[in-house]
């Protein structure tokens, strides 16, 4: 289950309470759903009942449990708790963690798309209930110079990608071009745009003196996490096994493969961030910070060293391939699919091999 698939189920709980009558209040158009802040707390947490309470007239606790009690036992998600002064914190069940999982590598490079409903502004589908902008992305440029000229251009691609609608192509400045024509020439074009495109907007752009192939250079990471999963993909196939895709509950009921490569404590902060990318393309493109966006792929990148540590996606030494492998390696696989496809709007290279 993705945020967004949680927003609408909590959106469909509020019309429930509704049309029975027992709240009485003006159904918001989204719920926005978040990880919660702090570990414990479960997957994911809202605010609705708070944000609801006063138009009910009820305490914000009151509201949230009649929340709570619609939502308990729906698909995907296993826990619904009541927290502090009314928030709710959703835990999914591990059946919803590895469809997720699914969901990216059967979506492939459309994960984070979304498509504009009908009436819906012309800025992007808002994932998991984030307010709708405006208008459309101004075709004027948001900065100077070659940051400009990046800026606008990956703009475009991502405003695209979250629904809204491609601003028109404006003539770019000759200076501009010949700026950005002489940061390629000197640090190379993917590491030129990581340093235009990290800062936010109101940061200045500090360019490296060179291009760096080495942890201690975000973009190098990002694109160093995406040949890591490829070649984890490469390796697998060498000893005779793919990413698990078929079945993933014994006949006991014991989950096997991708459903126990879920559950594994370990994946969760992978999984979050995999779940989550959708929503950082909507913030991007709803903002116009592609920062938001490079800044995800970050966290990503970061997140994947630390899992296939704790949980290798190959057998080790002499060992065989179990099904938990298959499970491990389809969560690799995804978090490639995610890695690659945010800096393909980036127009960043995604290399196979570094």
């Amino acid at each position: 289950m993705t945020p967004a698939e949680l927003s609408r189920t909590v959106l469909r709980s509020v019309r429930g309470a509704v049309d029975d009558d027992e709240l009485s209040v003006p159904v918001p158009a989204r719920i926005v759903v978040r990880p919660p802040r702090r570990a414990g707390c479960g997957d994911y947490a809202s605010n609705v009942a708070l944000q609801l309470a006063k138009d009910a007239g009820r305490p914000a606790r009151e509201v949230a449990e009649i929340l709570r009690r619609r939502l308990a036992g729906s698909a995907g998600i296993a826990r619904v708790e009541i927290a502090g002064p009314g928030f709710l914190n959703f835990t999914l069940g591990g059946g919803a963690r590895a469809a997720l999982v699914r969901e990216v590598r059967a979506a492939g490079a459309r994960y984070g798309e979304q498509q504009r409903r009908a009436g819906e502004a012309a800025t992007g589908a808002p994932a998991a209930g984030a307010p709708v902008s405006d208008g459309p992305v101004p075709d004027a440029p948001l900065h100077r110079g070659a940051r400009g000229l990046v800026v606008a251009e990956v703009l475009g691609r991502i405003v695209a990608a979250a629904g809204g609608e491609r601003p028109r192509d404006v003539a770019a400045a000759p200076e501009a071009v010949a700026e950005c024509a002489g940061m390629v020439a000197r640090l190379g074009e993917d590491e030129a745009r990581w340093a235009l495109l990290r800062p936010a907007a109101r940061d200045a752009v500090r360019l490296p003196e060179r291009p760096e192939q080495r942890e201690e250079n975000p973009r190098f990471r990002v694109q160093y996490a995406y040949a890591r999963t490829r070649a984890l993909v490469r390796q697998a196939r060498d000893l005779g096994f793919e990413p698990e895709a078929g079945e993933t509950v014994t006949s006991t009921g014991t989950p096997t493969g991708t459903d126990a490569a879920a559950a594994e404590p370990a994946a969760q902060e992978l999984l979050t961030l995999l779940a989550t990318y959708p929503a950082a393309v909507e913030s991007a493109a709803r903002l116009r910070a592609p920062d938001r966006l490079v800044r995800h792929l970050e966290a990503t990148a970061d997140a994947l060293p630390g899992w296939c540590e704790e949980c290798p996606p190959l057998p080790v030494g002499e060992g065989k391939p179990l099904a938990v492998h298959r499970g491990r390696l389809a969560l690799a696989e995804a978090t490639g699919t995610v890695l690659a496809n945010g800096l393909r709007l980036l127009g960043i290279s995604t290399p196979d091999y570094l």
